[in-house]
């Protein structure tokens, strides 16, 4: 199972990527197979996603994934369906 963590400031303080690596080494164990990061432009929003991989054991599966400029995610969960949903 992954490894999730985030922060999100309410406040004037930024999230910086040293409290994201803090998160990220705290649940390590969850996901030996990679370490990604995310931070909003403004730096108020921050992900850590340790990844297990299972299904795609490929670089194009490394988390947080992004879309553009404007969509960014991070999960834990398999889409069983997947091959269906590429012919669409």
């Amino acid at each position: 199972m992954c490894g999730i963590s985030g922060r999100i400031n309410f406040n004037k303080k930024e999230v910086t990527k040293y409290q994201l690596q803090r998160m990220a080494n705290k649940i390590a164990h969850r996901g030996p197979d990679g370490t990604g990061y995310f931070m909003s432009n403004d730096r108020k929003v921050g992900f850590a996603h340790n990844r297990l991989a299972i299904i795609d054991l490929t670089s194009k599966a490394n988390q947080p994934m992004s879309f553009g400029n404007r969509y960014t995610i991070t999960f834990n969960g398999e889409i069983y369906n997947y091959k269906e949903l590429k012919k669409v």
